[in-house]
């Protein structure tokens, strides 16, 4: 069950209900509710439908805008966390 989980399932769970917690607290600052995000998906597959191919065009703005900002977070989240594996291998009493 760890591996599967990634670590132990009950940590794991209520990891996943803070985090939960935290963005739904964020997206109801936002004013999205699950209705409205379900409407929005809808209107994606729509959009989809309608568009064909250039819908591709629309998407690629946003994964571009979006990755402006997630590769930056994701690239210092890794970078840190490389450094504290170092940290503890190079650490005698670890």
């Amino acid at each position: 069950m760890e591996k599967l989980f990634g670590g132990n399932p009950v940590a794991v769970i209520i990891r996943l209900l803070i985090l939960s917690v935290i963005v739904g607290i964020v997206l109801s600052a936002l004013d999205i509710t699950p209705r409205n995000f379900l409407e929005r998906i809808s209107l994606l597959a729509n959009r989809i439908y309608q568009l064909g191919f250039g819908v591709f065009e629309w998407a690629a703005g946003y994964i571009v805008l979006g990755a402006i900002v997630v590769v930056p977070i994701w690239l210092i989240m890794r970078l840190t966390s490389l450094g504290r594996s170092d940290d503890q291998k190079s650490d005698p009493r670890a």
